[in-house]
């Protein structure tokens, strides 16, 4: 019976893998675009799909950024400027990709650009949830809504860079707030654009080190937000805690992964395969930390929350 039971997955991982090789055809003569080029994951996929041939339209947040790109690659790479979290840059935007890829349509949207704070809830205002919202889902939701057309014209991807987080909230601030976002307007989307042939992949990258994930930016980030939040707040959540907190976090990004093309590559497959997954889980952190929590009972995960992260001593 094991015997049997063996085979059986071990024929399926076969197929699987078989399956999962199959490479588009034509890869030089499809466009994609993608958002927050500047660094990390955006600038190391445009590199890397510009290596293969394919036609890359980079939109980067400032000319800098756009410029040190441009000087890594061939000069069928192309870039813009573009804002999510303002309309007319991305409807500019748009008519920009439009103008370039003509009757082919667009073949893959890459929704990368990102932002992130992570902190105690009861420091941050509402203004600070929003700021991230912005950029990571409502920009994320903006540009697709507006590339869509292009998008189902030829058929193609949309790839959406949610995070690890977005499956299980361990820390708080607007960061997996918005990637839980993520994760629901891309199972909406899969499912209607599944009628056009167009597939919606999600990439779910661990612990990476990125400027977004910078822990010694977010660690500065941390003291600016407890020193605006309320004297209350600050009473309960005293000096002693704000210094164990940015100690975890410093903890927690010591494990990050310097090695970007994990999760990079996870991009690469959802465009160029002919069976591209529904979700990629990039970093061994991810699937062997984080996804097994996401389905453990919220008890459980609340008590390796409780027992792994700092106390106020007010609390106890």
């Amino acid at each position: 019976m094991w015997l049997y039971l063996v085979a059986l997955v071990g024929l399926w991982k076969l197929l699987r893998l078989f399956r999962e090789r199959q490479v588009v055809s034509h890869l030089q003569d499809k466009y994609v675009f993608i958002t927050g080029c500047d660094s990390g994951f955006g600038n190391l996929l445009a590199r890397q799909l510009d290596r293969r041939g394919m036609r890359v339209l980079a939109a980067c947040l400032t000319e800098e950024g756009a410029e040190q790109l441009r000087s890594k690659t061939s000069d069928r790479l192309e870039t813009v400027i573009l804002d999510v979290t303002k309309t007319e840059s991305i409807v500019a935007a748009t008519q920009w990709v439009q103008e370039r890829v003509g009757s082919r349509g667009l073949w893959g949207l890459v929704n990368n650009a990102g932002i992130c704070i992570f902190a105690v809830n009861e420091w941050l205002k509402k203004q600070d949830f929003a700021s991230v919202l912005d950029v990571n889902l409502l920009g994320l939701i903006d540009v697709t809504l507006n590339m869509l057309p292009l998008v189902r014209k030829a058929r193609g991807r949309v790839v959406n860079i949610s995070s690890s987080m977005g499956r299980v909230s361990l820390i708080g601030g607007g960061y997996s707030i918005s990637k839980y976002g993520v994760e629901a307007f891309s199972d909406s989307l899969r499912r209607e654009l599944s009628y056009f042939g167009v597939k919606v992949a999600i990439i779910e990258p661990g612990g990476f080190k990125t400027n977004v994930s910078n822990i010694g930016r977010l660690s500065q980030g941390l003291e600016k937000l407890w020193y605006k939040a309320t004297s209350e707040a600050k009473e309960i959540y005293d000096k002693n805690f704000l210094n164990s907190y940015v100690k975890a976090m410093k903890s927690l990004g010591e494990t990050c992964s310097e090695d970007l093309s994990v999760a990079t590559d996870c991009m690469e497959h959802a465009l160029t395969s002919c069976h591209p997954r529904t979700r990629y889980s990039a970093g061994w952190d991810a699937k062997l930390f984080y996804l097994p929590l996401s389905y453990l009972p919220t008890f459980l995960v609340d008590a390796l929350v409780y027992w792994m992260a700092p106390k106020p001593e007010k609390a106890l």
